[in-house]
């Protein structure tokens, strides 16, 4: 499960100004407009060209369930893609991100310290520049692992070491067993 890459994508979808299309037509005339043609829908989205013409005239109102993920997916991903660019870059340069999370949270430390990993539910607001990387990574085709890493970082000089504050001796912080996860701008 992509849980880090689908937690940034839906905290950008927040910033959208309109609502993406609903109905299955719909969303079948939005993506034949973007792809330009029936042919490059059909291909996306593995059904053929025929039935993307019954969906674009209506003649068919209900998809298949797997189509219609398949399809709702696409419309999101390609959705006002000039608000999902500033809602990123907004991110990135001045507002930061903030993390929600219920996880298994411990760390490596020196000898004599209490790095038990214990279950901690955090809400940290992460300066803008862990924001930057998270979305860099994610545009990059980075794996939720290497997401996952970021934001351990993130969360070692925010929550543990308060910006600098404390725990200076800090190595790593494990990150694992999460229970819940969201984003938000």
């Amino acid at each position: 499960m992509a849980m880090f890459g689908e937690g940034l994508d839906a905290a950008v979808q927040k910033a959208f100004t309109r609502p993406a299309p609903k109905s299955a037509g719909a969303r079948m005339r939005y993506l034949v407009k973007q792809l330009g043609g029936t042919k490059a829908v059909a291909q996306m989205l593995r059904v053929s060209q025929r039935t993307v013409e019954r969906y674009v005239k209506d003649q068919i109102k209900k998809p298949r369930p797997d189509l219609a993920a398949r399809l709702e997916r696409e419309v999101k991903a390609r959705w006002q893609p000039q608000i999902r660019a500033k809602a990123r870059a907004k991110a990135a340069s001045t507002g930061g991100i903030v993390i929600d999370t219920r996880a298994r949270l411990g760390y490596t430390a020196p000898i004599g310290t209490t790095d038990q990993d214990r279950i901690r539910h955090l809400t940290v607001a992460l300066p803008p520049q862990y924001a930057a990387r998270l979305f860099d990574a994610q545009e990059a085709g980075a794996t939720d692992q290497e997401l996952k890493e970021i934001a351990a970082d993130a969360l070692k000089e925010v929550y543990f070491q308060d910006n600098g504050r404390r725990a200076g001796s800090l190595e790593e912080v494990r990150f694992t067993d999460i229970e819940h996860l969201e984003f938000d701008l």
